[in-house]
């Protein structure tokens, strides 16, 4: 045994985890050192202390009631992308595409989740949706990214670099570096793309024991998106977003298909107000639905779930018929970078912690065997980024369809809702409808009008970031699905029918 074995276990004892121990006796000398390795690098009581804010957190959830303390966010700090005219959002994402080529805007994409729900092994950046070209969601971001660095460049002149930032987890960093760098990151610089890892955290039997993964390895976790703040800190990538002269960084969710990196509008917009955070939200679609909603929480800026709404303040409505509490929260949020600073600059970031009941793999009592049972054995703990809200001195929300910038994929094939085909069809139907609004037709291989949703119409990020430049290229035109549009187009002219069955881009799986 080593030396310091009496004293680790004596450590155990004193906070009732002895039971990290069971399978001493029948380690090998190098599993049992891997397993006091793995523990050593624990703070055993600062984990149970965690654990024990977040089970008072949710008991605290489930007997106070939001009622009395909830109000609207006031309609000042609130914009919307339908409400606005032409004129004004041209302005916004000049005022974003300027912030861009003086180098003040990153990009921060949160891409910890394995594709477990989606029913592979491999991260989720890297799923093809099934779209005409098979990008996966890694390639369709990047792509959008470098047509916004070429939107820039035309507006100023200034060559135009937005750094992406990629938080992973300890599952899913070596699988995105290796995808991306086979890849050619997509044509962006491998400078401007830094992948780091969030922080894991233990996770714990419903009473509050530490399990074991295996008899000599700590079952842990992902800490969850809010552990973006710890992950700045202690990869160092908060000091390379000053050094690169950062103002702000635009941080998102990897499964959102029709999300807009760095849309310059929402960072216009941003700028405008002068907000250290802001909120990309939809309006919700029904009162019940299992989405969180912006307001006030004692005069703070918050997302409550929908689970903590009263069906009172979920139905609510104002004089003109529309929620009162309306604001999804759709993990798209806008963060500047003394904001960043300020929180990630003290473990102590001011974020509670949140429990979520799972089915964890664990060692088998008798044969040592990692199993994860059917039914939720376990707690894991992690933090949400949007729990920095009430941090902010000054907050927007720019509100946006949800046709546009709105499909999550999350479940497997077959399921009811957010799966490949629901994200394949909105990408789709999202490219029709740009299409239509330049007044281009799209037809059937007889010559005949088809429904959107029968259109099969993918444009490549490359050629259009929402519907710019599209005009000369489709108008009056009559176009046949399936329809790509590629850079490979001569955009000096109409299409040719020849352009109409392009060749697909590189074939991404």
């Amino acid at each position: 045994m080593p030396s310091d074995y009496d004293a680790l276990k004596s450590k155990l004892e004193a906070h009732g985890q002895a039971h990290l121990l069971y399978f001493r006796d029948r380690l090998t000398d190098s599993e049992r050192n891997s397993l006091i390795a793995d523990i050593a690098e624990i703070n055993v009581e600062e984990s149970l202390e965690h654990f024990q804010q977040a089970m008072l957190a949710e008991s605290q959830n489930d007997t106070k009631p939001l009622d009395s303390s909830m109000e609207p966010v006031p309609q000042d700090i609130c914009g919307s992308a339908s409400e606005s005219s032409p004129e004004e959002l041209e302005s916004l994402e000049n005022r974003g595409l300027r912030l861009m080529a003086e180098g003040k805007v990153a990009t921060l994409l949160l891409a910890g989740g394995q594709g477990t729900r989606l029913g592979v092994v491999y991260p989720k950046g890297m799923y093809d949706i099934g779209l005409p070209s098979h990008k996966s969601l890694y390639q369709l971001q990047a792509e959008r990214i470098l047509r916004l660095q070429i939107l820039a460049e035309e507006l100023t002149g200034q060559k135009a670099t937005i750094p992406w930032y990629i938080m992973t987890s300890e599952h899913t960093r070596e699988p995105t570096i290796q995808f991306l760098s086979d890849r050619n990151y997509f044509g962006l610089d491998p400078m401007q793309v830094l992948v780091f890892e969030q922080g894991m955290m233990v996770c714990f039997s419903p009473e509050g024991k530490i399990l074991l993964e295996t008899p000599s390895r700590l079952a842990r976790a992902p800490d969850g998106n809010g552990g973006l703040f710890r992950a700045l800190r202690d990869s160092g990538i908060i000091d390379d977003m000053e050094k690169r002269g950062l103002v702000y960084v635009h941080v998102y969710g990897v499964d959102n298909v029709l999300v807009r990196p760095a849309d310059p509008i929402f960072v216009g917009y941003c700028d405008e107000k002068g907000a250290e955070c802001a909120a990309k939200v939809v309006h919700k679609a029904l009162p019940r639905e299992a989405v969180g909603v912006i307001c006030l929480v004692d005069g703070k800026y918050n997302v409550v779930e929908y689970s903590e709404l009263t069906t009172e303040k979920a139905e609510q409505r104002g004089p003109d018929g529309r929620l009162t509490y309306c604001l999804g929260s759709i993990c798209n949020h806008i963060f500047s970078v003394p904001f960043l600073k300020r929180i990630s600059g003290s473990k102590k970031d001011g974020l509670k912690y949140h429990i979520a009941r799972k089915s964890i793999p664990v060692a088998d009592p008798d044969t040592g065997e990692s199993k994860a049972p059917s039914k939720p054995n376990g707690i894991k703990i992690e933090k949400f980024v949007f729990d920095a809200f009430p941090l902010a001195k000054t907050f927007a929300c720019w509100e946006v369809r949800r046709e546009d910038e709105f499909s999550p994929l999350k479940n497997r094939p077959g399921e009811s809702a957010d799966t490949p085909k629901t994200a394949r069809q909105a990408l789709l139907s999202f490219h029709q409808r740009l299409i239509a609004a330049q007044g281009g037709i799209i037809v059937d291989e007889d010559g005949h009008p088809i429904s959107p949703e029968d259109a099969i119409v993918e444009i490549s990020p490359l050629v259009s970031y929402r519907g710019e430049g599209l005009t000369p290229l489709v108008e009056g035109q009559r176009l046949r699905s399936p329809l790509q549009l590629n850079p490979t187009v001569n955009h000096s002219k109409k299409l040719a029918d020849s352009d109409l069955f392009l060749p697909p881009e590189e074939t991404v799986h």
